[in-house]
């Protein structure tokens, strides 16, 4: 089975060989006829070129390999190797074994991910049964968002999702957001913020391709429910950043801003790798009513080529009193990441408020 990653490089270091030797140790305690050393060395061989989805693969495979059941029989004795494990995310091995050797026992497979998902999450897993026989498996997962236990609710929203980091992509649900509707739907109110999260982003994902659609969803909803109108807000969050009016006017802020803005500036206006930004700015009102004002900011970074990349960032909700004034500020810290190379020259940064830009200012990357 084929895994995908896209994690930081430290994260590998989840399944490193002491984590490796604790699981071999609580197999060994639970099933006292386990090769120990036969799964480590299995477990342990090229270990380092792996990354961390790799690695988490890696040790459903040797598990596999020394363990001479069958895939009901293996399961019985992984049950109890869940609660033992000392990391959420290394026993997601576990619902890895189940999409890897069993997808030949739905039942028995979907009831081993509904339990093995309260330990960590059966999120990655479940996706393996979605591409394979999504009907069933929609309809497993719609009964579980009315479960009990949150972690199982949120498995029903984050592993339907159509563009879950470090997977595949769900290409029927990217294609048609009605096929996970329904999940969304129970969730929509949901008590517990571990599920409302999984929610909004489920819905922001689909705000990639049909963004009408998410936006047709949630309007018909009622937001006078907290938990529901705090799941709009952050499944909409790509479209604000964009400036999508229908997006703000969901959440109070489709009216033009009446402002003014001054100051607008960075400090320093150099800088090296490592070192930090600070964005600051005064906004007045020119009108007599309370405004809510949504401010975000956006970076055009320099790229290779020497033409840019624009990044929008979220920076704060205002609600600004008649001709009041509100003074912002935004630290930045100026690093390269996996995903982000910085290059010299002059970076533009833009102030957005409601969607519309209001000022601009800018600064300047040595290398």
């Amino acid at each position: 089975m084929s895994t995908t990653d896209t994690a930081a490089p430290a994260l590998k270091e989840i399944f490193n060989a002491e984590r490796l030797q604790h699981i071999a140790d609580e197999m060994s305690a639970v099933y006292p006829a386990f090769k120990a050393k036969a799964f480590l060395k299995h477990a342990q061989d090229g270990l380092a070129e792996l990354s961390v989805m790799q690695r988490m693969a890696r040790v459903a495979e040797s598990l596999y390999a020394v363990l001479p059941l069958d895939y009901e029989d293996s399961l019985q004795v992984l049950f109890e190797l869940a609660p033992r494990l000392n990391s959420g995310f290394v026993s997601m091995c576990l619902p890895h074994y189940v999409a890897s050797y069993g997808g030949h026992a739905f039942d028995t497979s979907m009831d081993a991910l509904k339990y093995f998902t309260t330990f960590g999450s059966s999120e990655f897993a479940i996706r393996y049964f979605l591409r394979s026989d999504l009907e069933r498996s929609l309809e497993r997962m719609h009964d579980w968002t009315r479960e009990e236990n949150h972690h199982v609710r949120r498995l029903a929203s984050e592993g339907s999702r159509p563009r879950l980091p470090w997977s595949f992509r769900l290409e029927a649900v990217q294609a048609d957001p009605l096929l996970a509707a329904g999940i969304l739907n129970r969730l929509k109110a949901d008590e517990s913020l571990y599920v409302r999260k999984s929610v909004a982003n489920h819905l922001n994902d689909v705000t990639k391709v049909h963004p009408e659609w998410v936006l047709d969803t949630i309007e018909g909803w009622s937001l006078d429910n907290k938990h529901t109108a705090w799941i709009a807000k952050h499944a909409l969050r790509s479209l604000i950043k964009q400036g999508n009016v229908r997006a703000l006017t969901v959440i109070g802020a489709g009216a033009k801003a009446e402002v003014e803005l001054s100051d607008a500036r960075v400090e320093p206006a150099m800088v090296s790798l490592g070192d930090a930004i600070t964005l600051s700015f005064t906004v007045k009102s020119t009108v007599a009513h309370e405004q809510r004002l949504v401010i975000d900011y956006a970076i055009e970074y320099v790229k290779a080529n020497g033409g840019v990349s624009r990044k929008v960032f979220k920076l704060k909700t205002v609600e600004l009193p008649g001709f009041g004034v509100a003074l912002v500020q935004r630290r930045q810290v100026i690093k390269d990441f996996t995903t982000r190379k910085h290059f010299a020259g002059r970076h533009g940064v833009q102030v957005m408020i409601n969607g519309k830009v209001v000022g601009s200012a800018g600064f300047e990357v040595l290398i």
